[in-house]
């Protein structure tokens, strides 16, 4: 309709090399790369020398989607990919939406950019933070995402399930639409998304997103990815765990999981330091890129696993048994000695 053409490849981001990407971008001349949060970050690991290696001139817009984005990896997609001349789209939105509903505007300027926030509704769309009441929070505060009025696009029913449509969005505040995300909106109106609610970690009566602390332990220079998740703990209700890969010219080692428990103490708080940081090489991730942390909530707290459909690498589950049990092992060792 708009006249557009995509550019479409088979396989994996990094097969047969990391730098698929930029070799892509490089020969067809993209303008527009539209991205997970995920996929940047499983990028950065491999540092800057790779996509510096291929000409980027051709693109114009970086888009983020498809989960929060942290400001670390906006920074490097903004300053390594976009050179500091592309403006990040960072689009909050969702299938039943119908279309996005917090973005800055693609015009570079119109909208101040704040690296990992989506900034502003779009017009026609009223957005707010609330509490557990429903009543809206001061800025500052983190609570529950809704939206407050009709708006352009907005679905009408679930097929066949009307009951089911009321029951997930609209019984939980009644009269507000009710997406299930965990949010903040800072003094100037910007909205930073926190992760979903259904994935917050309550510690000792405090509550904290996954997605604050994933966001602290990637700030780290030697952290490429990092998944966070709760664990049952019998007196604090739950203690956090980490899951984490490292960038190329890091290693694993006990040093280095007590400098990222600092790290994490040091950014957000004592109450959000790690239980534990397991070291994995790779993460489990849906076919689209989206980290998969009930997967990893499971395997953390040695329950049931449930539906793997989308998963895109069986291997990665495995991958994060083996990462408990070397620190385990590690652990008894360092106990017998």
């Amino acid at each position: 309709m708009h006249g557009l053409t995509s550019v479409m490849y088979e396989g994996a981001l990094d097969y047969p090399e990391p730098d698929r990407w930029w070799e892509i971008v490089e020969r067809y001349g993209v303008t527009i790369l539209y991205t997970s949060p995920t996929a940047i970050r499983s990028l950065m690991r491999y540092g800057d020398h790779l996509p510096g290696s291929h000409d980027l001139n051709s693109l114009r817009l970086l888009g983020s989607v498809g989960e929060p984005i942290n400001p670390a990896a906006w920074q490097w997609y903004s300053d390594v990919i976009g050179q500091s001349r592309c403006p990040i789209v960072d689009t909050w939105w969702q299938t039943e939406t119908g279309g996005i509903m917090i973005s800055p505007s693609p015009r570079l300027g119109l909208v101040p950019l704040k690296a990992g926030s989506a900034t502003l509704p779009l017009p026609g769309v009223e957005a707010d933070v609330v509490d557990e009441r429903g009543q809206a929070l001061a800025p500052g505060e983190k609570g529950f995402l809704v939206i407050k009025k009709p708006w352009p696009g907005m679905f009408m029913t679930l097929y066949k399930d009307p009951e089911r449509y009321r029951q997930v969005y609209w019984t939980r505040f009644p009269g507000l639409y009710y997406p299930g995300d965990y949010a903040m909106r800072d003094a100037d109106g910007y909205f930073w998304l926190l992760g979903r609610a259904d994935e917050v970690i309550k510690v000792a009566g405090h509550r904290l997103g996954t997605k604050e602390v994933e966001d602290a332990l990637v700030s780290h220079p030697f952290v490429a990815e990092a998944a966070v998740a709760g664990r049952p703990d019998p007196v604090k209700g739950e203690s956090i765990v980490a899951f984490v890969t490292l960038r190329s010219m890091a290693n694993p080692s006990n040093e280095l999981s007590e400098e990222l428990k600092q790290h994490v103490r040091k950014m957000i708080g004592p109450i959000a330091t790690p239980e534990a940081i397991y070291f994995a090489k790779i993460l489990p991730k849906t076919r689209s890129g989206k980290i998969m942390r009930r997967v990893i909530k499971a395997v953390a707290a040695g329950g049931p696993i449930g539906d793997l459909s989308t998963l895109e690498d069986g291997a990665s589950v495995n991958e994060i048994r083996l990462a408990i049990e070397a620190l385990q092992t590690a652990e008894k060792t360092a106990k017998s000695s």
